[in-house]
């Protein structure tokens, strides 16, 4: 694994914006407006690179739709987190092959975390032959240069050299919405937890400086974004790469103290380096979401430790408990992996008692999925299937009943919420914790602050109305 970080120069990003202009003039000279699809799997910050890469197609002249029929150029995201989002891609990759038989001159690519591993980039040089290009992430900022060689050149392009990884300011973005923004403070992860290829497709951990990350959210905030969510593979390890006295939670604050009416929120978080520092922080100012997503994994120190986390059991709840002391209104979700290889049925019963003494507002919850090139896909793993899933269904049954009661806690609670959308007859707001409300109002409510009343809750969601 190359370790160095790059930063990509004006000048390098400069030849780039000049292949979307060849790539606009090849249209224009075709007397054609291109369109393009973009679909993204996985993360949060496979959603903020994909806003890069239509910022980049929409620079090249495309045309954004919402679907691969028809579409000049189709772009996969890819993650490679769990085996069965790899198998959906292939699939999906697959099926592009009807879209390519009747659009023949439909150019397809495969990039993100799955472009980032040998064995999938020789697969689909060997068995999806309608695929135009792969490129990993750390490629991402050259993706009008792939696309403009696969257009002029004919010829199948693959850019999954073990670059190092990189940090380029200034690719344009198209992003899915002008409410809500992604901001990338960071790349990459340094914690190789047994379980995770994140470290081996995404390279080290590399911090934007934070003078660039201020600038980006002010203008979002003056562009009238109302929820900005700092992005990275662990946030709260952000600057330890930089000659700077500034670690996340002075850049928390420092966003914080911005003008405007906005919410901060970010993920994800690694228990590792969540300090108290960072809970005093959030504490401190109101536009610092009272949301927190601290990922725990296991319950057992024995599993934590086979998984590479740097912390047991005792430090997690320590954390927490306070976290929940300066904060009494937090919200507070986490991601377990249940079925790790060795787990056993008393180190099972570890995890669902930390699950009912902190009480998570949600979980994510996943079976263990090896990844090939992680030390825990080949770690003796004795537990049959079957087993694993009575597990899973028992933890997930043991989360939803206390996910509805605290719920249930909401009923009665005026809020402020942020509008977000409309499901068919009912518009949708997410509280400062980002509890999901639906409630009865018209559409120019919508970008707006709201005080909600709730009325119902069910398990993953609340009901409220307006406060006359």
């Amino acid at each position: 694994m190359n370790t160095k970080t790059t930063v990509i120069s004006q000048q390098q990003l400069q030849e780039q914006f000049s292949y979307c202009d060849k790539i606009a003039a090849y249209w224009q000279q075709r007397s054609r407006a291109p369109k393009a699809f973009v679909e993204t799997y996985g993360c949060q910050q496979n959603e903020a690179d994909s806003e890069k890469i239509r910022g980049y197609l929409t620079q090249s002249g495309y045309s954004i739709v919402s679907e691969a029929e028809g579409a000049d150029v189709v772009v996969l995201n890819t993650c490679a987190i769990r085996e069965h989002a790899e198998q959906r891609v292939f699939g999906n990759l697959g099926a592009l092959t009807h879209t390519k038989r009747r659009h023949p001159e439909q150019k397809i690519f495969l990039c993100g975390c799955m472009a980032g591993q040998t064995q999938v980039s020789d697969r689909i040089r060997k068995s999806f032959p309608h695929v135009d290009g792969v490129f990993s992430t750390h490629h991402l900022w050259q993706f009008p240069e792939i696309l403009w060689r696969v257009l002029s050149l004919h010829k199948r392009q693959f850019y999954v050299a073990d670059e190092p990884g990189s940090i380029a300011e200034g690719i344009p973005q198209v992003r899915d919405s002008g409410l809500k923004a992604w901001v990338s403070i960071m790349y990459g992860c340094n914690n190789f937890c047994t379980y995770c290829i994140v470290p081996y497709v995404r390279g080290r951990e590399r911090s934007r400086q934070p003078e660039d990350i201020l600038a980006e959210c002010r203008d979002l905030i003056a562009a009238g974004a109302k929820e900005i969510t700092l992005l990275g593979q662990n946030v709260n390890s952000y600057g330890k790469d930089l000659s700077l006295n500034m670690d996340f939670a002075d850049l928390l604050a420092a966003i914080a103290q911005l003008p405007g009416d906005f919410l901060i929120r970010f993920m994800t978080s690694h228990p590792r380096d969540a300090s108290h520092k960072l809970f005093d922080t959030m504490a401190k100012y109101d536009k610092i979401a009272k949301q927190l997503h601290l990922p725990f994994q296991s319950g057992s120190t024995r599993v934590l430790k086979a998984m590479n986390r740097h912390y047991d059991r005792e430090t997690y709840l320590e954390k927490v408990l306070y976290a929940k002391q300066v904060m009494p209104d937090l919200v507070l979700t986490s991601d377990v992996i249940v079925g790790f290889p060795g787990e056993t049925e008393e180190e099972f019963e570890e995890t669902i008692s930390l699950i009912q003494a902190v009480r998570y507002d949600s979980l994510f919850t996943f079976i263990f999925s090896p990844r090939p090139g992680t030390p825990a896909a080949s770690m003796a793993d004795p537990t049959p299937r079957e087993e694993k899933n009575r597990r899973f269904d028992r933890l997930c049954a043991i989360q939803n009943a206390i996910s509805e009661e605290i719920h249930q806690s909401y009923v009665g609670r005026t809020l402020r919420c942020l509008v977000d959308g409309r499901e068919k007859n009912q518009l949708t707001a997410r509280t400062e914790g980002g509890r999901l409300v639906r409630f009865a109002g018209e559409d120019n409510l919508i970008g707006t602050y709201q005080i909600l009343t709730i009325t119902g809750a069910t398990t993953w969601s609340l009901t409220g109305s307006l406060e006359a």
